[in-house]
């Protein structure tokens, strides 16, 4: 099965419908099969005293100036949901409190996300698992006995899902990735694994890609050096073309894994071993 490549916008649209669209049209033209946003309940995500606390932002003095202006409504998520419909591709978005997951609901989409840091709130992940819909659970900051329970939750209510190997640090260093872990995940839980990447580049989502995900998932932008502090861990457009048909390729690099001699090599075979005695019909075999 290919793996499904998800583009995460997250809050990448600095609260700009019009650069969500953007971002939306070049996941679809670098033929990715689904893009992510991330919903907040701002007063239920942070503390008031967070809240009220001085942030410099393009949209105020405070912290929640710059939270509010980051949060896409009712209205923006209408928008999208009609803007991926007409050109074809999947969207969802990580809930990142209850009222968030009720708030998606109704846009019927086809996927969940658990993201890394919303992995040990078990009201959440029980809300997230009775919906029943493929949910994928991103494992970073989050221990053995964490992963343990959350597949407990989802296990017990009959709801399909798949980790997602990550480490959260934005931008994460290249060391730091601890690919290992994604045949770890496979032997323990028996189940499929993806990649969720913070990492500058793309060599590391390379090297994921031919450890045999299933998914891969990784935040883009429309430039690094836009207001936000996801940027500097997305993809930039031209990176993502090139990160899809690289993993694209590496997909059917990998094969089967059964030895023999391919079609392609018999007339080769003969060539090159004509000079010496051998069983030619040992090719057929």
């Amino acid at each position: 099965m290919s793996i499904f490549f998800i583009a995460e916008i997250g809050i990448n649209h600095n609260g700009q419908i019009d650069i969500a669209k953007q971002l939306i049209n070049v996941a679809k033209e670098a033929g990715c099969d689904a893009v992510k946003f991330q919903k907040r309940t701002i007063d239920l995500v942070y503390s008031k005293d967070l809240l009220d606390s001085p942030r410099e932002s393009p949209w105020g003095k405070t912290q929640r100036a710059q939270k509010e202006g980051l949060e896409f409504g009712l209205k923006e998520y209408q928008e999208i949901d009609r803007y991926c419909k007409e050109i074809g591709i999947e969207w969802f978005a990580s809930a990142w409190d209850l009222e968030s997951q009720k708030f998606l609901g109704p846009f019927n989409c086809r996927y969940n996300k658990v993201a890394s840091a919303l992995l040990v709130y078990e009201p959440l992940l029980k809300s997230i698992a009775a919906e029943k819909k493929h949910t994928f659970i991103s494992t970073g900051m989050s221990n053995v006995e964490h992963i343990d329970r959350a597949v407990e939750i989802f296990r017990q209510a009959g709801c399909p899902f798949e980790l997602m190997h990550c480490k959260s640090t934005y931008p994460m260093d290249d060391e730091d990735a601890n690919l290992a872990c994604i045949q770890t995940l496979k032997e323990k839980y028996k189940c499929k694994v993806g990649y969720s990447g913070h990492e500058v580049g793309l060599a590391v989502s390379y090297a994921a890609a031919a450890l045999g995900i299933s998914s891969l998932e990784r935040h883009i932008t429309l430039d690094r050096a836009m207001y936000g502090s996801d940027q500097a861990a997305s993809v930039e457009p031209a990176g993502l073309r090139m990160l899809v048909g690289a993993v694209r390729k590496i997909e059917k690099a990998i094969g089967d894994g059964k030895i023999g001699v391919q079609a392609k090599e018999v007339p080769i075979a003969k060539k090159l071993r004509a000079h010496i005695a051998w069983d030619e019909a040992s090719l057929v075999k």
